[in-house]
């Protein structure tokens, strides 16, 4: 059968498994938010280290400029004549920089390095173009060629701005190493840590799944999204837990409450098929139809009590006159309550208030509450129902003069199918209350029992209408 196949293999393994850190969301996260933080940071350390030998380069070149010039204008001219004293001056005293003076034939005239092709301009010497003597040393300078022919180049240790480029490339190198070490390694620590509470998640909802209702989820007190998503998740449960308490609950109470409606209903049908007396046989019909009609409307009942509690919003909110709650309430009851010999008194407030609501409810509301006071109050009673206004909340109050419900029973009583043995005898199906509490808590309020002395009193709390809910 199709009930009986079993869930895929495939199905089970991906419940059970344990997810592998490299294939976790948060892992990938990390490892893009490593990546993007290694090209910022590479970027940031190229721009950096590019500034500084630009710096460093115009530092330079504006000393290579000078001591060019400087030359030119000791020498007031720019030939081989006029610059070789300059030069061979400058050779014996400026050992910082370095001097070539070239004849048109491209012979060394007064130097301190080696020959040179006749370049004009700017000119990086590498090492291999050898100082003399030799030091081995990257040369910056700047190539001048003659107005007779010759060559005079001028210029200055370039191992600064060497060493300049050597380093940004060796940070670069090592903080890439180091960036991605770190992204990967806080990665993976950071995905075992997300993954461990995770799974701490996962087990509690596996073991729920097994049948273990009562599980929850450890809180670690770090106020952390995990802490709030574990708060959440148990306040589910809690409600889960609380439903299915409640649907088990009702199920005992049925099977309890309707064992006996539901045998009477056997018994009149059986003395309905068992008799050949006409009028027997109706009364007994008869008897069945309204046993029937019981049940039928204890279930009726527990449906729209799901209903209800099911909501999140009142259905159809209306703004409604409290006035004309309590009138709708006193014209139908008030007959009712003299044929039982009690007396009903109704006490509107003044001015009247508006409450937003369900209008069908709340009459429903108060109506099972002075129901409940009608039936279970002896002869004679006295029963009140008033209104009033405190704060920005209205308070409903229901008193009798009754045997009243024991402290300890108060807050049983609002169970569904829940009736007191006190009451067994009283027709009902021990939803009234429930339903009332149900409707208050729909409409936002809050209700409670109290002690009357004698008799109940009950208290419901609701919030008023504003103009701001306009």
């Amino acid at each position: 059968m199709y009930c009986g196949m079993p869930e895929p293999k495939t199905k089970r393994q991906t419940i059970g498994k344990r997810l592998p850190v490299f294939r976790s969301s948060s892992f990938r996260i990390i490892a893009l938010f490593a990546g993007c933080f290694l090209v910022s940071g590479l970027l940031v350390t190229g721009l950096s280290g590019y500034r500084s030998q630009k710096l460093l380069s115009q530092q330079i070149q504006q000393a290579v400029a000078n001591e060019r010039d400087e030359a030119f204008s000791e020498a007031h001219g720019r030939d081989l004549t006029h610059l070789y004293p300059v030069i061979r001056e400058l050779v014996q005293n400026e050992p910082g920089f370095y001097y070539l003076l070239q004849d048109a034939q491209g012979r060394s005239v007064m130097s301190n390095m080696l020959h040179l092709r006749p370049v004009a301009g700017w000119r990086w010497l590498s090492w291999t173009h050898r100082t003399s003597p030799s030091d081995r040393h990257p040369v910056v300078g700047y190539g001048s060629v003659l107005h007779d022919g010759g060559y005079f180049f001028v210029g200055i240790d370039g191992t600064p701005l060497q060493s300049l480029r050597h380093d940004l490339w060796l940070t670069l190198s090592w903080n890439s190493i180091a960036f991605l070490l770190i992204g990967l390694g806080g990665g993976f620590i950071l995905s075992r840590l997300v993954l461990g509470k995770i799974e701490t998640i996962s087990l509690t909802a596996r073991d729920i799944m097994r049948g273990d209702i009562s599980r929850r989820i450890t809180l670690n007190a770090t106020g952390d999204e995990f802490d709030h998503l574990a708060g959440s998740l148990n306040a589910m449960l809690d409600r889960n837990e609380a439903l299915i308490a409640s649907v088990r609950q009702v199920s005992d109470d049925i099977a309890h409450d309707m064992r006996r409606p539901l045998a009477r209903l056997g018994q009149h049908l059986d003395e309905a098929m068992g008799t050949s007396n006409a009028d027997i046989r109706n009364a007994a019909l008869v008897r069945a139809k309204a046993g029937l009609h019981d049940a039928l409307e204890i279930f009726s009942s527990l449906l729209r009590l799901a209903q209800i509690e099911a909501g999140d919003r009142v259905p159809d909110s209306q703004v409604c006159s409290v006035e004309n709650l309590l009138e709708k309430i006193e014209n139908f009851y008030k007959a009712v309550a003299e044929d039982c010999g009690h007396t009903l008194i109704v006490i509107t407030p003044e001015p009247d208030i508006m409450i937003d609501g369900n209008r069908i409810l709340l009459v429903q509301m108060l109506s099972n509450l002075i129901e409940n006071a009608i039936n279970h109050s002896p002869k004679g009673a006295c029963i009140v129902l008033s209104a009033a206004l405190k704060k920005a909340e209205i308070v409903f109050v229901v008193t009798d003069t009754g045997p009243g419900i024991p402290a300890a029973e108060r807050e049983r009583v609002f169970e569904k199918m829940v009736r007191l043995d006190s009451s067994r005898t009283i027709p009902g199906s021990g939803l009234g209350l429930s339903m009332v509490r149900a409707i208050v808590r729909l409409h936002g309020g809050t209700i409670r029992l109290l002690d009357n002395k004698p008799g109940l009193r009950c208290e419901i709390t609701l919030p008023v209408f504003s103009l701001s809910q306009a």
